[in-house]
């Protein structure tokens, strides 16, 4: 399952298990809540469930966006 972090300051993918918006919204409060700076909340995200950060590529469709500016996660169209 491909995740993108979308922030106002940066873009990440990550790739981990599959999962449903649900889980992966309760992993993303879990890893907010444990994170002061926002621009490492895709690291901490990654160690608390075993996900990996690959390099960005815009060729590459999300499974899931997280827009961590609004705390919307969504199934992008492409």
């Amino acid at each position: 399952m491909l995740v993108e972090f979308d922030a106002y300051y940066h873009r990440v993918h990550i790739i981990g298990v599959k999962c449903n918006k649900q889980e992966l919204k309760q992993k993303y409060l879990q890893a907010k809540n444990l994170t002061s700076i926002i621009r490492d909340l895709p690291d901490v995200f990654c160690k608390l469930h075993s996900f990996e950060q690959i390099p960005l590529d815009n060729n590459v469709k999300a499974d899931f966006v997280i827009d961590t500016d609004t705390d919307r996660i969504y199934k992008p169209i492409y």
